[in-house]
Parts: structure tokens; sequence; C-alpha cells
């Protein structure tokens, strides 16, 4: 069991089914670990992740980027209002001792940076790639399965010392 543990999931407020179906995934893994998950707590990824942790018994945190807590997924079970909007991204991503990226647009985008700039470690699943003048950037730590993904963002919270 990893109690303790915070890890931010991140992804878009729309996503694919596969993406929903990863994230998903992503918070049962989570939950079966018991680490808590923290999100933006709107829709989409962000939802599919807070069932899937929900389901299995795990705690969820969403931190909202508007005034009202009703505007919370009806998974998460802490509600944090931030009336700050995309600022608010830099809160969801700082908070992990681990971040998990799933898909996304620019606001997920927005807090990989967040992350990497606050040395927080970024699992990527199907989300944004780095490049600098051509050259590959390797920040992103990249899985192929929900449960590599929980495993590596794991591994990389202890090895950084966040965990």
């Amino acid at each position: 069991m990893e109690e303790g543990l915070f890890i931010a999931v991140i992804g878009g407020s729309s996503c694919s089914e596969k993406e929903g179906r990863l994230a998903e995934e992503v918070g049962r893994e989570l939950a079966r670990r018991g680490a808590t998950l923290i999100c933006g707590g709107l829709q989409g990824g962000m939802e599919a992740a807070c069932r899937g942790a929900a389901s299995c018994g795990g705690i969820t945190v969403g931190i909202l980027p508007g005034n009202s807590r009703h505007d919370a997924n009806r998974y998460v079970q802490i509600p944090i209002v931030t009336g700050m909007g995309y600022a608010r991204n830099a809160i969801v991503a700082k908070s992990g001792q681990a971040v998990i990226a799933i898909g996304g647009s620019y606001g997920t985008l927005s807090e990989i940076a967040h992350a990497l700039q606050g040395n927080i470690p970024v699992v990527g699943l199907g989300t944004w790639s780095l490049s600098r003048e051509g050259v590959e950037d390797s920040s992103i730590i990249v899985a192929q399965s929900a449960a590599e993904a929980v495993e590596k963002a794991i591994a990389a919270a202890r090895r950084v010392g966040k965990a």
C-alpha cells in the first residue's frame, strides 16, 4: 500500500473513449495501491479517473477552477474551490508527488510544465511529447498501460524523494 502518497491525474475535460478507459483504470490502480488521487475535479478524463478510484474505495480530491463545489464531478470526495480558472492548473500539478498525464489539450500541457518546473515526475499515457530544436526531450516518462503508468509514477515519486 502507498498510504500518504498523492498522485495527480491530469487530462482533458473531454476525452476519447480510450482515454476515458485508461483514466478509469489509472484511478482504480491508484486506489488499490492506497494513493490519493488529485485532479482538476471536472468531467472527461478527470471524472473517469475519479470514478475508477471511487469504485475501489480510493480517495479523490478535485481542485476546481470555479467558485462552487457543485461544479465537481460526482466522484470527487474532497472538492477544493479556487475561483482561479486555469491558474488552478499549477495547484493541481504541484499537489502531486508525481503526475500521470492522459491525453489532454493545452490545459494538460500547462500542468505538465508546472510539474516539470517543480521537479515533479510526469508519466505520460498517450499525451504530449516534448522536443527542443528538433531534439526529443525525455522529461515525460512514457507508459503504455494504466498499470505501468501508476507503477512508474510511484517509483518516480520515491526516486526524487517526493514520496
